[in-house]
């Protein structure tokens, strides 16, 4: 790592303990000062004190920094107090930075660290050379809306927000507008509508991730409606929403923050917020017959996740338990669902669902030049008859029917669906379990719980795409049926004639719904594509937690 250029560099006191402190550009830093005498008595003693007392933090994760206002001596009067041996440590010259701290599990806190300094002008001094490099961090928001859900997940998000989250915004100087949600979507129709979307530079949602796909309808209606695009037009190339949006998790589930921070605690979240954390994220938008139903930038599933999701509302009155009850009753159902699929694959420039590359912060191929982006997005445009030998059909009986913008990694399933789906590399991963046995689906399922490729299975096929349709067999068009009945033997095409006709017909299995992001869609036949890079997330994506590990990270800027 190059060397940065010192701003100031002092001896101040740290907990009683005189200090090499220095600030850079990119880093404030601050080294226990060793005797040198004692280091050469006893090397093997103060060698490792030496590196315990460093510390290296980055400018661009400082909280905030405030001068400390100390009790005088005098004002405990009465009490017995302890005299300070070293005369630096009496002095009421200090100034406290908050920063970040990573523990484990990628979880963030707000640690604090307090310097003495020997007199008060070197104190301002430091105090406003911080401030300074802290102005420059123009990525930070200022101002927020904020709508929290008082009523998802346990019922939590507006203590979670006033206990955890509020003092953390207070200490880092931004101002926030609150909305608590009085009825559902009452945060998108806000935001496609009432809210000053000028005045702010992100927007907060505080709940699960019901309340966040509110928040991200009502920004992107809003984008498109304010750039005059039609969403309802699915060759439509939408535009960039220019806010960020802030996940505080506080729901049953909170699958996106989880994918996107590397888990869902509040105090993490905020603090991403708070340093201005950029991740831009893929959003899926589904439509039938050329009319918008929903976007998606988790997970959209037919078939045994859409019945799950039909069967759990039916029970909500259980609250997150219901999840599992209605996962064992549709396992045990064990229906199947026919139909076309047909997609446009994904370029290989952006890998393969197997390739075990998983998306990390500072994503290599999430960060694909944006002319390579432009190219599928122009492509995307031409008509099917122009692009018909691209697309690949494929036909059969399915009992899921999964894409995935992202891994939809989660607690419970720490992998999640597609281990290796990417945040924002402009496509989704195509997962399509076939009929099979009920052992054979369970061992597919249970994959998700551990680390084994759940792919590895004659049944299962997985690609990488940029678009898809899916037709149920009874919504399918009479050319889509002959193709079909042609294979098959007169006396199938008669008993066919009969289904079609008569579509409650026991002989074939009814059709499914679409889990959307935790939502019902009800239609069966729908068309996807997926926007690149059409949302921004105050996060940063998983960091791997090995670089901070590392003893030279915390002398990079000494």
């Amino acid at each position: 790592m190059e060397k940065q250029p010192r701003l100031l560099c002092s001896q101040l006191s740290v907990g009683g303990r005189v200090c090499d402190v220095t600030l850079s550009s990119s880093f404030l830093s601050w080294r226990e000062v060793v005797d040198s005498s004692k280091k050469r008595t006893a090397a093997n003693v103060y060698g490792p004190l030496k590196a315990a007392g460093s510390h290296c933090v980055p400018v661009c994760e400082i909280i905030a920094i405030q001068e400390t206002e100390e009790d005088c001596p005098s004002t405990n009067v009465g009490k017995w107090q302890k005299v300070p041996q070293n005369p630096a440590g009496s002095n009421q010259h200090a100034f406290t930075v908050s920063y970040v701290e990573r523990t484990l599990k990628h979880r963030w806190r707000c640690s604090e660290v307090t310097l003495h300094c020997p007199d008060r002008k070197l104190c301002l001094q430091w105090v406003q050379a911080i401030r300074e490099q802290l102005a420059l961090l123009t990525i930070r928001p200022k101002r927020l809306l904020v709508y929290i859900n008082p009523h998802g997940g346990k019922q939590r998000g507006k203590r979670i927000y006033e206990q955890k989250v509020a003092p953390i915004f207070s200490r880092a100087s931004i101002t926030t507008d609150v909305i608590v949600t009085e009825r559902a979507n009452h945060a998108r129709d806000h935001l496609k509508t009432e809210a000053d979307l000028k005045k702010y530079d992100g927007v907060v949602c505080v709940g699960g991730d019901g309340m966040f796909s509110e928040i991200m309808h009502g920004l992107i209606s809003r984008t498109q409606c304010d750039s005059g695009v039609d969403q309802s037009c699915a060759d439509e190339t939408l535009i960039p929403c220019g806010l960020r949006i802030g996940i505080i998790p506080a729901g049953s589930t909170d699958c996106i923050c989880y994918a996107t921070v590397g888990c869902n605690d509040p105090v993490t979240s905020a603090l991403h917020i708070v340093v201005g954390d950029s991740q831009p994220l893929d959003v899926c938008s589904v439509h039938q017959n050329n009319a918008f139903l929903r976007y998606s930038v988790s997970l959209l599933g037919y078939g045994f996740y859409g019945d799950v999701l039909m069967d759990s509302e039916r029970k909500r009155w259980m609250g997150p338990a219901r999840y599992d009850i209605s996962g064992v009753k549709t396992f045990l159902s064990h229906r199947y669902y026919e139909g076309t699929i047909s997609f446009l694959p994904a370029d290989g420039s952006v890998g393969t669902p197997r390739d075990k590359i998983q998306c990390r912060s500072g994503c290599n191929i999430c960060q694909l030049p944006s002319a390579d982006k432009a190219v599928y997005k122009v492509e995307d445009s031409i008509s099917d008859t122009e692009n018909k030998d691209v697309w690949q059909v494929i036909r059969g009986k399915f009992l899921a029917i999964n894409a995935a913008c992202m891994s939809c990694a989660c607690p419970r399933s720490p992998k999640g669906l597609s281990p290796s789906a990417h945040l924002a590399d402009g496509t989704a991963d195509l997962i399509l379990v076939r009929k099979c046995s009920r052992l054979d689906f369970l061992r597919h399922l249970l994959r998700h719980t551990n680390k084994n490729d759940q792919f590895d299975h004659p049944f299962v096929e997985v690609y990488r795409v940029r678009q898809f349709r899916f037709t149920p067999r009874y919504q399918e068009t009479d050319s889509e049926l002959d193709l079909r009945e042609a294979e098959g033997s007169s006396s199938k095409r008669f008993f066919t004639q009969i289904c079609r006709e008569h579509q409650a017909c026991s002989c074939a299995p009814t059709h499914s719904s679409w889990n959307c992001d935790g939502e019902i869609l009800p239609h069966g036949a729908i068309q996807v594509r997926v926007h690149c890079q059409l949302i921004k997330l105050f996060a940063r994506g998983i960091e791997e937690q090995s670089v901070f590990e590392d003893p030279s990270y915390a002398l990079c800027a000494i």
